[in-house]
């Protein structure tokens, strides 16, 4: 008994000072190292992470300091107000490190702001919870009588689940005159129980022995665990088989197919016939069955494998081998065979990743911690070496920390706009032949911050309304886009201080924050206002907020609200007028010309001229597009003396307006009784004041200017070239043979026409619809009065028609259509008509204007 205690004695002083070498190991490549006894209570204090990293307890909330670990269970959290490391969880060392003399956590502390880790091993210090135990609760020996004393008797194994010194340590026999205990050491496989017969057995005697196995372990204080042995003794075949070899040892791949051959045990039996033939089987020990994975024949004793033979769950297998003879009784041996397993690479790397945060923002610096990569291998030696590395080309590197612990961390500018997700893949290869690898995605989400503002897509926007149309009424919705999301690109539109001659913008329009609906608050008027501008701001709700500026310009269209109006002298309303002819008038004898203006612009302004006479009577015609009354043939002496005629005055809109005048002509007998009559001139006085004066200075210094400016023009005239008439010419006057004349510069143009009758002679402009002009009238009326208005502004174009007659040629001026033309043609027809023609941009149209003669 004293050789046994100081062999164990021996055992424990080499275990302790191998644990004693594995911990200096381990603490030397640790970088913090604690220790804990399993099953603490919650709350207990393992270490203080504050004082070890050497940080203050203030700023550890502020450092945001978090623990965190590779394994699916939280074990242990940190206290931000101490700095104290606890137990948050029950800790079982038995279920965290089964079968295992070592058992450690490894766990990483994370300091933010700037981002520090720091890897923590925790060890779990086994404690005595667990008794010893056996898997059977009674043993059954049969034993013969015969048997010498000396021979031994394998006995169950006890089985403790803690490790070290609390597990099995000892085994203790109850009392008895015919059996002793002996334990033997197994190395560093397992540890045997043997009965040894101290004295021959006697079955006369007793029949039946009853024995109590006691396991004990090394715990404080001591725990136990006790197998009922019966021994049945036999009756004589005195001869056990005996093995060739007292401890076998083979080799066997992992993974091996079924049925393949390990080894053959072969065992001898001195005695004859039945009792020497020998039966082989296996013996099950502990908490392992090797019929679960091999199988012996019973006859040859040849070992087979029959099931998954896995490197990963046992290195090797410790075999014990029953050969018994055919005896009555069975007499049998028991040998020991010691399976190598070689390991394979089968097994691929795991990748076990831990996210720190939901969302990156685009914004982040390099260098943001995003996960934590674990890559772990079951595999052994070199095939359970492995690396990680990132197989596609994004903002992100994998930085190795410690062994097989990795960082996913930023590495590049992140734009949300460009790409809103990302999905890395991972790929961990292992050292192995051939090498083993897995992947796994990691999808990481790129959350917005406000770095682009609204967009409009045109820098000006032209709007278009019609006049007199309904207020409140939609004009145009203006639209802007934000390639940024939520809040970021919720956009509202305001208005800024605008452009308008007449009116503020802020009465004009208003603007919806939300849609961008443009309403108008009035209806407008073409002929009071015919374009206003303001600016349109959009603002997203970012922070701080972005915003863009476009420029709005809303023209007005023009629509026929406005009636032709009768110019002096027969502009009185219900009033007849009279003109008088000779008898011996001719066929186109001049006998009035009426004259109307249209506040309206373009074709609504356009104008033309039908006469109505006394049924039966067809003495008169009238220029339709001038306005003039002649005759049609010579009088008859059938004719009336007095001719009532209305002359219709209709303008081009839709629907058209018109106003009509009445004038009576009267026949006299020769062209001396024809006066001519002014109506409503105011008679002048005879006093001859300094306003007057003034006046006639005036009348005096234009006329002069006039001429002058016409005979410039005329010169000028006289040097121009063929191309005159392009957008780029010179300015320019043109004359025409019945008295009209016309000025034109670069891209504007204005026709002119002057009527030669003796009494009468005027000049009226129609202005174009587009761009907003002033528009102006000129008109001179027997040299008594001089009216003018603002000039024509830039980009106008005018279609003009020359009548050529004995007594009066004007000229009618119609306004060329929005937006200004790029090319023309002008010709002269027999020298009686004046024909122009427009080509319109982004249409087929032509128009032409030629009055009759």
């Amino acid at each position: 008994q004293n050789n046994t205690m100081g062999h164990e004695r021996r055992t424990l002083t080499i275990w302790i000072q191998i644990i004693a070498l594995l911990c200096l190991c381990d603490g030397s490549t640790a970088q913090l190292s604690f220790s804990v006894s399993e099953e603490v209570d919650k709350g207990s204090i393992v270490g203080n992470l504050a004082k070890d990293l050497k940080i203050n307890v203030q700023e550890l909330e502020k450092r945001d300091l978090r623990v965190v670990s590779g394994n699916s269970k939280k074990y242990f959290d940190v206290d931000l107000k101490t700095g104290a490391l606890y137990v948050c969880d029950r800790i079982d060392r038995e279920e965290l490190c089964p079968n295992t003399a070592k058992c450690s956590l490894n766990i990483e502390a994370i300091l933010s702001y700037p981002m520090h880790l720091h890897r923590i091993e925790v060890q779990i210090i086994d404690i005595n919870d667990n008794a010893p135990s056996f898997r059977e609760k009674e043993k059954i020996f049969n034993i013969s009588e015969s048997s010498f004393t000396g021979e031994r008797y394998l006995l169950p194994v006890a089985n403790d689940a803690d490790t070290g010194n609390n597990s099995v340590k000892s085994y203790k026999l109850s009392p008895n005159e015919y059996f002793s205990l002996d334990i033997q050491s197994g190395g560093q496989h397992s540890e045997s129980a043997e009965l040894v017969l101290q004295k021959s057995l006697d079955r006369e005697k007793q029949s039946v022995i009853y024995l109590t196995l006691t396991a004990l372990d090394g715990g404080k204080p001591t725990r136990s665990g006790t197998l009922k042995i019966v021994v049945n003794v036999m009756d004589i075949n005195d001869n056990a088989p005996i093995f060739s070899q007292s401890l076998y040892k083979a080799q066997v791949t992992e993974n091996a197919p079924f049925q393949t051959s390990i080894l053959t045990v072969s065992a001898t039996d001195l005695d004859e016939g039945i009792n020497s033939e020998i039966v082989y089987a296996f013996i099950e020990r502990g908490n392992f069955n090797p019929e679960a994975v091999f199988s012996i024949n019973p006859d040859t004793g040849e070992i087979t494998v029959t099931g998954k033979v896995d490197y990963e769950e046992n290195t090797a297998y410790d075999i014990r081998v029953q050969a018994s003879d055919k005896g009555t009784p069975s007499r049998s041996v028991h040998g020991k065979v010691l399976v190598e397993v070689i390991d394979v690479n089968d097994n691929t790397p795991e990748i076990i990743i831990t996210s720190l945060m939901s969302s990156v923002k685009e914004d982040a610096e390099i260098g943001t911690v995003v996960a934590l990569v674990t890559v772990t291998d079951k595999d052994g030696g070199g095939n359970g070496l492995t690396n990680a590395k990132i197989i596609v080309s994004v903002p992100f590197q994998l930085k190795l920390n410690y062994k097989n612990y990795y960082s996913l961390t930023v590495d590049g500018p992140l734009d949300r706009e460009c790409v809103s997700q990302y999905n890395i893949t991972i790929i961990a290869t292992d050292e192995g032949t051939p090498p083993l690898s897995s992947t796994s995605v990691i999808p990481v989400h790129i959350s917005d911050v406000n770095d682009n503002a609204p967009q409009f897509t045109e820098s000006v926007i032209n709007v278009y309304v019609k006049e007199n149309s309904a207020v409140g009424a939609t004009i145009f919705t203006i639209t802007a886009v934000d390639p940024d999301t939520e809040g970021n690109a919720k956009i509202i539109y305001s208005s800024l201080d605008g452009i308008s001659r007449s009116i503020p913008v802020t009465s004009a329009v208003n603007i919806n924050s939300e849609t961008g609906d443009i309403v108008s608050l009035q209806s407008f008027n073409y002929e009071q206002m015919k374009t206003f501008q303001f600016k349109v701001q959009a603002t997203d709700s970012g922070v701080p907020p972005l915003s863009t500026n476009v420029t709005v310009n809303v023209f007005i269209l023009d629509d026929n609200d406005n009636s032709p109006s009768i110019l002096a002298p027969y502009s009185e309303h219900g009033s007849v007028n009279t003109e008088s002819i000779p008898y011996s008038a001719e066929a186109g004898y001049f006998v009035a010309k009426i004259r109307a203006v249209d506040a309206d612009s373009g074709y609504n302004a356009l104008l033309s001229y039908h006469l109505s006479e006394p049924k039966g009577n067809n003495l008169f015609r009238i220029g339709t597009s001038t306005g003039e009354i002649r005759t049609k043939r010579r009088m008859s002496d059938n004719d009336l003396k007095t001719h009532p005629l209305v002359v219709l005055v209709s303008d081009n809109g839709e629907p058209s307006l018109s106003a009509t005048v009445s004038i009576d002509v009267t026949v006299v007998e020769s062209s001396a009784d024809i006066q001519t009559q002014f109506r409503h001139v105011p008679i002048k006085e005879d006093s001859f004041s300094d306003l007057n004066l003034y006046l006639l200075i005036a009348i005096v210094s234009v006329s002069v200017i006039f001429l002058l400016s016409l005979i410039s023009l005329i010169a000028v005239k006289c040097h121009r070239t063929d191309g005159s008439f392009s957008r780029y010419s010179a300015p320019m006057i043109t004359t025409h043979p019945d008295g009209s004349w016309s000025y034109s510069k670069s891209t504007q143009q204005y026709d002119v026409c002057f009527s030669s009758d003796t009494l009468k002679s005027d000049v009226v402009v129609f202005p174009a619809p587009f761009p907003p002009v002033d528009a102006e009238l000129i008109s001179i009326n027997g040299g008594d009065t001089f009216t003018r208005t603002q000039t024509l502004p830039n980009k106008v174009r005018y279609d003009v028609c020359f009548s050529s007659d004995t007594l009066k040629s004007d000229v009618v001026v119609f306004p060329a259509p929005f937006p200004p033309v790029d090319a023309e043609l002008i010709s002269i027809n027999g020298g009686d008509t004046f024909t122009r023609t427009q080509t319109l941009p982004n249409t087929d149209k032509v128009r032409n204007n030629t009055p009759p003669n």
